[in-house]
């Protein structure tokens, strides 16, 4: 089982993210992913020391698998607000 693979579930053990879950989305080389936490949805570089890998995979394209798996609400949508204005 490889345990660096796009799409396994993990949680950050340093870094301003620590104690949240993440999810692989790229792997850069041997030692760098990109990964989306619970706390920073936006893609960012990690070193693969600074993960603790679950046995989760999920499909990170897929965004309701990626919520569910972060544990996060789904973003409300943006042009729902705009149309009020």
């Amino acid at each position: 089982m490889a345990l660096v693979e796009v799409g396994r579930v993990c949680i950050k053990k340093f870094g301003r993210d620590a104690g949240a879950k993440a999810v692989i989305t790229k792997v850069v080389d041997t030692t760098h992913v990109h990964v989306v936490t619970s706390v920073r949805p936006k893609d960012r570089k990690c070193n693969i020391n600074h993960l603790e890998f679950l046995n989760e995979r999920i499909d990170p394209k897929n965004e309701e698998q990626l919520y569910r798996a972060l544990e996060i609400e789904r973003p409300k949508a943006e042009k729902a607000s705009r149309a009020k204005k």
